[in-house]
């Protein structure tokens, strides 16, 4: 059949125009190339395809018979060109991202604003997760590239680089204003009832490390699934919370809350985006990983 399809090719536009003339026309080449290869491909099948009558040329039952069969498959193929050039020129294609909330509002979401406006035909599809969760649907393919914070495990299929800083804080409201313009040592957080996000994040094996490096160990009085939630609590005053600033930042200017110092400083750690470059990227994806490192560049 491979080595027919020139043939199935010409079969399919003389049958379509009901023409040899037509499909010479459509296919570009002469009457006899069209007449030739007709001919060809009756020999090979062994059975007449077509009759000719004044009005052109007819299927006879054999003729229409595989007609129906070749005419949905060279039609498929046509179609798998057209979707592979709409790929191409960006016409079409999904990309897949997995973000924290933290990474999403802070970073991420200006570029998907920008990519949406230039290739409003791709589908971009953002699943929303802790950094260890986004790293395991990026080792199941899930996502085409991941936005994270450090830290994170290093592996070698890894292909990743540093797009933003972060600042982690600790932020209370007016019922601990004892502790506001006063200098803390880590250890001072044993005594004071904390909000935390819980268990699986980045962000809270960040803290949990740099306070046991420091010697202190805390038992929050809350652990919550969103940052947002934890400025929340804190502006409640049910305790201080352990936030990435940006989250606080319109309640810290405004002086509703206020940061706590530290003797010791909590180091600045980075938003990452991440692939896998054991896979090829799609088109659309590669393209948005390009928009992210022009604007980190710049």
């Amino acid at each position: 059949m491979v080595d027919n399809f020139e043939y199935y090719k010409v079969f399919y536009h003389v049958g379509k125009n009901e023409s040899i003339t037509g499909a010479a026309k459509e296919l570009s080449i002469s009457q006899p190339a069209v007449t030739q290869s007709i001919h060809q491909l009756e020999k090979s099948l062994g059975c007449t395809l077509f009759q000719r009558t004044s009005r052109g040329m007819k299927f006879t039952s054999e003729g229409e018979l595989l007609y129906r069969y070749v005419e949905r498959g060279y039609e498929q193929i046509e179609l798998g060109e057209h979707r592979l050039r709409q790929l191409q020129h960006l016409d079409a294609g999904e990309v897949r991202i997995g973000a924290s909330d933290m990474t999403l509002r802070f970073f991420l979401l200006p570029y998907l604003e920008r990519f949406h406006e230039l290739y409003p035909g791709i589908k971009v599809t953002v699943t929303n997760g802790p950094t260890p969760e986004t790293l395991q649907y990026l080792s199941e393919d899930r996502i085409d590239f991941g936005v994270i914070s450090n830290p994170f495990e290093k592996k070698p299929e890894y292909n990743y680089f540093p797009v933003a800083n972060i600042e982690d804080t600790f932020v209370a409201g007016r019922r601990f204003i004892q502790y506001k313009n006063k200098m803390l040592d880590f250890t001072d957080l044993e005594k004071i009832p904390l909000i935390l996000l819980e268990g699986n994040s980045s962000t809270r094996n960040y803290i949990d490390n740099l306070l046991k490096d420091h010697n202190t160990h805390i038992h929050p009085e809350f652990e919550l699934s969103t940052s947002d939630m934890i400025v929340q609590f804190a502006l409640r005053n049910l305790g201080v919370g352990c936030v990435v600033k940006s989250f606080a930042e319109e309640y810290l200017e405004s002086g509703v809350l206020f940061e706590l110092r530290f003797k010791q400083m909590i180091p600045k750690r980075q938003i990452c985006v991440i692939s896998d470059n054991s896979r090829p990227l799609s088109i659309a994806a590669d393209r948005l990983l390009s928009l992210i490192g022009e604007g980190v560049r710049n």
